[in-house]
């Protein structure tokens, strides 16, 4: 078991979008294992390999009740997106303390390799949509934060400063 350090935001890497995944080998497995004992250590329902300073387009989601889960995804891209929108309470260990409500599509379409190299699309719905699409901002070098309005944002921001 392989707890990996979360990145302190503003660390630039956060900002960055991450390098797509050319083949599924033992270094990408290994690092969605320390990803994924990451997570569980947090304890979170997904994590992003930026996040953990792995500039790749890695990511881990578990967003079930019994854990144990986690769905590997390289290169994950949503090609379809449900006009419902669902409403949660977003957080980042990159940016402890703080949270914010954010509004995303109740259920999306994603394609991805998974650990076998093969691509698959997979539906995710409620918690799991969520977590995926939270974890895909990060590889586009996005935080939780900027999808919320200037004002609420620099409010947030002001808050996990007080605190950190």
């Amino acid at each position: 078991m392989t707890v990996r350090r979360c990145i302190p935001w503003p660390d630039g890497r956060l900002r960055r979008p991450a390098e797509t995944v050319a083949a599924i080998a033992d270094d990408v497995r290994a690092t969605w294992n320390d990803m994924t004992d990451t997570m569980e250590a947090m304890p979170g329902v997904g994590l992003a390999a930026p996040q953990i300073g792995v500039m790749l387009r890695l990511a881990v989601v578990d967003a079930s009740e019994a854990r144990g889960q986690a769905v590997c995804m390289a290169n994950p891209e949503i090609v379809h997106a449900s006009a419902q929108m669902r409403t949660h309470d977003e957080a980042s260990p990159n940016l402890p303390g703080v949270s914010a409500k954010i509004a995303r599509p109740r259920a999306v379409t994603v394609r991805f390799l998974n650990a076998d190299g093969a691509v698959e699309v997979r539906d995710f719905v409620g918690l799991w949509a969520t977590s995926v699409q939270h974890q895909i901002d990060h590889l586009d070098g996005r935080m939780y934060f900027d999808r919320l309005s200037k004002v609420k944002r620099d409010m947030l921001l002001r808050r996990a400063r007080k605190i950190g």
